[in-house]
């Protein structure tokens, strides 16, 4: 049977760190509600000129050299971060396949939100399995989103954990260690119109509000609390059902940032340790970036046992919850 693996993956964090003391300071909430509730110690920053094409090839050029991959021999080259990206009607992938010197590379573009990474899993490992030509792909993904924050807007106060950062994956055929298992996800579209940026696209090409916002905050969280863990749950099992496993195999959870009680609640409803379970109290969220991110971290941290499952679970405005399974170490 044709397996797919995680080969390889890397991060990269700009150098600014914005303190929980700077974003109460910005929106008026006070720094202890932004690391206890929030879950917030701080964030970090991009660069006024550093955007996601260059947060992206940071983590690329990293996994490039640590893996001692030759960047000629990328089969695809996938970015899957943030929408909001150097230029609006424009494709990053392109620019970084180019810009890592993967000249033989197929460069395409799954434009997503938070959900990201575990979408951008699937879609890739599909794709190695239906194409016998291709052998590996690249994915990466960046998030520069603190620019679209407006402190002043209450509405959008939930997402004022939102941080700047990359992360890179190589996946591989037929090869490598980290099997790529299963995957699923569940999507509720009423949700669709709440979190947005206004301006920009065809509906107000030239005006209006350009920073992040929500419609109406109140009937979202309604609406989300009614739903959200259940699936969280829901999209953890599906994938865990189509890797022939289930919830008690899973070993360690790589998971988006959120408020500390939401992250409480599903580490509980997926019955793990929570000593297993990332947290991204120094980040903040970063769009599609924070299961891969977090993976990263505990492989190089050595957390990660050889043989158990890891559990990429995130959710993205939108509304979709999605879930990707990795068996770690497992080479056979």
């Amino acid at each position: 049977m044709t397996r797919v693996s995680l080969a390889a993956t890397a991060s990269y964090l700009p150098e600014r760190w914005m303190t929980a003391a700077e974003v109460g300071e910005r929106s008026g909430i006070p720094e202890h509600v932004i690391v206890e509730k929030f879950g917030l110690r701080g964030k970090h920053i991009a660069a006024e000129d550093e955007h996601v094409s260059d947060l992206s090839v940071r983590a690329a050029e990293v996994l490039l050299e640590e893996a001692e991959v030759d960047p000629e021999q990328i089969d695809v080259v996938m970015y899957y971060g943030s929408m909001w990206k150097d230029y609006a009607v424009w494709q990053a992938a392109p620019w970084i396949a180019h810009r890592i010197g993967a000249t033989s590379a197929y460069a395409v573009e799954y434009d997503n939100v938070s959900a990201g990474t575990p979408v951008a899993l699937r879609i890739a490992r599909d794709m190695l399995l239906a194409e016998d030509d291709l052998q590996t792909v690249l994915v990466v993904a960046a998030c520069r989103e603190s620019y679209l924050l407006d402190y002043g807007n209450e509405r959008s106060r939930f997402m004022f954990n939102f941080g700047d950062g990359a992360v890179a994956g190589l996946l591989v055929k037929d090869g490598g260690r980290n099997a790529l298992l299963g995957c699923h996800g569940i999507t509720d579209g009423s949700f669709s119109l709440q979190v947005k940026v206004p301006s920009g696209g065809s509906v107000s090409p030239n005006g209006g509000y350009r920073y992040l916002d929500v419609a109406d905050p109140v009937e979202m969280k309604d609406g989300l609390d009614e739903v959200s863990l259940a699936n969280f749950v829901g999209a953890a099992q599906g994938a865990l059902e189509r890797s022939g496993a289930t919830l008690a195999d899973v070993g360690y959870l790589c998971g988006i940032h959120m408020k500390p009680s939401m992250h409480r609640a599903i580490v509980a409803g997926l019955g793990i340790d929570p000593s297993r379970a990332a947290y991204l109290d120094d980040t903040g969220h970063m769009s599609g970036v924070d299961p891969l991110l977090a993976l990263d971290r505990a492989a190089r941290a050595g957390e990660l046992r050889d043989g158990e499952l890891v559990l990429l679970l995130a959710a993205g405005t939108g509304y979709t919850w999605a879930a990707s399974v990795v068996r770690w170490g497992d080479d056979d």
